[in-house]
């Protein structure tokens, strides 16, 4: 083939059919040679809100950049220049373009993209792979961000199985794992907070009473369901604000926020070791227990400090427990 030939060849208009077109460039304008529109691609008519066959050029796309256009012969005179531009639906989503003029005075032909407002338009409009040619950037784009949004995804829920396993070792820690109670870690963890929060508390020191006695004759095992039931009783006393914490043994401690009335503390501490001299039944086997209490209030000192309050009930407690045991004892 001669190099004429060749040239007429590549000059040549290559006739392609409606589907072949729309996959090849789905955003696609073909404007007729009286500037009305003849035909559009799928993607640009779902962003467009319907097929714009038919309609004026100014009515579909406003061009921005270069120059205003408004007519085909002011859209010719860009032929092969880039365009900035919008539709007409969608006034605030840039979109960039290409207008070239179609041979024998048959109109222009315009290719969009969506360039820089990809993201956008693919939330807004909620097109997907199947809206861009194959060979756009688009499709390696959105291909990127799915890959990125999978990849986010599983590192937040990594980050959350992470954080709740962090939140459930920590509440762990603070745990007594006997009674469910908290442990001294956390008890110290509430006083701190509670000093913290400027609130007054008061805090009940309890010792059970003849709690050896079950262990030396009925054995550990009933020990430890005697210090279950001991600690059930304990929080049956408790506002959902309250806490109870075993700090030893059979020593436990109670903190009741924004409680200082002595009389209704007493009455609580009455009333807890009137619940624990109960027949506690551990199978066959019947288990009595009793307590020693002793209190101490935050406001008897100007800045709370827990170690004090806590040395305090406890002197409160060994009070109870040398008046005879099963007593309430207020710090002084």
């Amino acid at each position: 083939m001669t190099e004429p030939e060749t040239m007429r060849l590549r000059d040549r208009v290559i006739g392609l059919s409606g589907s072949a077109l729309d996959r090849l460039m789905p955003m696609h304008l073909w404007v007729g040679a009286g500037g009305m529109i003849v035909r559009a691609g799928p993607t640009l008519m779902h962003m467009a809100g319907g097929d714009p066959a038919g309609k004026r050029l100014d009515q579909v796309i406003n061009v921005r950049h270069p120059s205003r256009v408004k007519t085909l012969d002011q859209l010719l005179r860009l032929h092969g220049v880039p365009l900035k531009l919008c539709l007409d639906a969608a006034p605030d989503l840039s979109l960039k373009g290409m207008a070239v003029a179609l041979p024998g005075g048959g109109g222009a032909f315009v290719n969009l993209s969506a360039g820089v407002s990809l993201v956008e338009a693919v939330n807004r409009f909620d097109l997907t792979l199947g809206d861009f040619a194959a060979t756009d950037l688009a499709a390696e784009q959105l291909y990127l961000l799915e890959a990125k949004a999978a990849v986010t995804g599983e590192l937040t829920r990594l980050a959350n199985r992470l954080n709740g396993a962090r939140a459930s070792a920590e509440a762990r820690a603070a745990t007594d794992t006997l009674t469910g109670l908290a442990n001294r870690r956390g008890l110290d963890a509430m006083l701190a907070r509670q000093v913290d929060s400027g609130r007054p508390f008061a805090l009940m020191h309890i010792d059970l009473d003849h709690f050896k006695a079950v262990n030396d004759t009925h054995g550990h095992a009933a020990g430890d369901a005697v210090l279950c039931e001991a600690a059930a009783v304990l929080r049956g006393q408790c506002r959902a604000r309250d806490m109870v914490a075993r700090v030893g043994g059979d020593e436990f401690v109670m903190v009741f926020d924004d409680l200082l009335d002595p009389r209704m503390l007493r009455r609580i501490g009455q009333r807890l070791i009137e619940r624990l001299e109960e027949p506690i039944r551990v199978g066959a086997t019947t288990c009595r227990i009793s307590a020693s209490v002793g209190i101490a209030l935050s406001n008897a000192y100007t800045q709370p400090d827990p170690v004090r309050l806590l040395h305090e009930a406890d002197l409160a407690l060994y009070s109870s427990k040398r008046g005879g045991r099963a007593r309430v004892s207020l710090a002084r």
